[in-house]
């Protein structure tokens, strides 16, 4: 069985994944801080260079629906490995790309990747550590993910100045090859579980339970509501907050070291009440975006706010993780799947949508939208909380 407390605890797998997953998210993020030189150089407007992003997020979806079905039999490290060679070969891509194509080819690599590596990581932590400890786990992998946020686009943007676009991407393959050979080292065999070949092909049915209908609809909720927001913060904080320079990119800072504290602390939070901590999180970040409409020119308490909002924010998928790994601990390969394919969706959505309303109604618009979003999620985790103990298998720790 998976996740049994019997199992010994492999944390120098956890760490080596951590690392695979701060060398992804720098991956995926790095193209937001080099557009314009990697316009310029690709012959493309920075919109379409910026298209990059989007074709890895499709490709994630698509990655993560079919990852343990395509996968089959194969020994689930041998895949993970897989995954980090084939993020190697993504950076190497786009940093010789001869034309936009094959930089957008290159883009489509590290889309699978983080599509297929999410999609296992819930999976892989119930047979690295024992189940107790599967919170902590997930909350040191989304630490690389923290962490990755933190310095991902202030190191782009020196990197492409000192050493050109190509030369930024060029130094994430090291920290890849790192990764590959830690893992190596680290992570036991895993073997295909059995229930994987009967689950794998059937993610949607997941959508049957009523539980996890409703949790996936609260996932969608609260990242949709995040990203109508968070998409858009820089011209709010240029235009509203009236920062730049240096100020700016302090703020962002503040977001991201609060977060990266955030995903050090929620383990304890989720320990103590699960389904609580999950609930409070939206209803804060809704507090917060209603509350920037009002003090959006008040420079210290919108830093403030916004250190809340990145502690938040960033720690809560920890909480959905887990949920992940003990609401479908009958396929968590599955159910990682599922639950990837969702976040991108509700990312992609929830930037497409805050865009059409900062551009039509500005900013007050723009955060009451998120708010609303992000109660809504709240709603939905008091229901599929509900939903999981009337079915008798509600996550504990309420």
């Amino acid at each position: 069985m998976l996740g049994t407390e019997a199992q010994p605890a492999r944390w120098g797998g956890v760490f080596a994944m951590t690392l695979c997953v701060f060398a992804l998210i720098a991956s995926e993020f790095m193209p937001v801080s080099l557009l314009t030189p990697m316009a310029v150089d690709l012959g493309v407007s920075e919109g379409w260079a910026g298209q990059g992003i989007a074709v890895s997020g499709a490709f994630a979806v698509l990655t993560s629906l079919r990852i343990a079905a395509l996968a089959g039999k194969m020994d689930r490290k041998t895949l993970l490995l897989g995954l980090t060679v084939l993020m190697c070969v993504s950076g190497a891509v786009i940093a010789l790309a001869p034309n936009y194509a094959v930089y957008m080819a290159g883009r489509a690599l590290i889309g699978v990747v983080v599509g297929g590596f999410w999609s296992m990581s819930a999976a892989t932590a119930m047979r690295l550590v024992p189940a107790q400890q599967v919170p902590r786990a997930l909350a040191i992998f989304n630490g690389g993910n923290a962490l990755a946020t933190v310095v991902a686009a202030p190191l782009g943007s020196y990197l492409g100045a000192a050493i050109g676009w190509r030369g930024a991407f060029w130094c994430l393959v090291p920290v890849a090859v790192v990764a590959f050979v830690w893992q190596w080292v680290s992570l036991p065999a895993m073997p295909a579980e059995r229930q994987s070949a009967g689950e794998s092909g059937r993610v949607f049915g997941l959508l049957r339970r009523r539980a996890i209908a409703l949790g996936m609809w609260g996932v969608g909720s609260f990242f949709m509501g995040q990203f109508v927001l968070f998409t858009y913060l820089r011209p709010f904080l240029e235009t509203v907050a009236h920062v730049g320079g240096f100020t700016l990119s302090f703020i962002l800072l503040v977001i991201g070291v609060a977060g990266f504290v955030g995903t050090a602390l929620v383990s304890v939070a989720l320990d103590k009440g699960f389904y609580r901590t999950l609930f409070m999180a939206p209803v804060l970040m809704a507090f917060i975006a209603i509350a920037l409409i009002f003090v959006g020119d008040q420079l210290t308490v919108v830093t403030a706010l916004l250190g809340v909002w990145g502690l938040v924010a960033t720690a809560a998928p920890v909480g959905w993780w887990t949920w992940v790994a003990r609401s479908m601990p009958d396929a968590p390969e599955a159910g990682g799947g599922l639950m990837v394919a969702v976040v991108q969706l509700a990312i992609g959505l929830g930037a497409t949508v805050g865009g059409l309303l900062f551009d039509s109604s500005g900013y007050q618009t723009t955060f009451a939208v998120s708010a609303i979003l992000l109660l809504g999620a709240a709603l939905l985790v008091f229901l599929t909380w509900r939903a999981g103990l009337a079915h008798g298998h509600a996550v504990t720790g309420v």
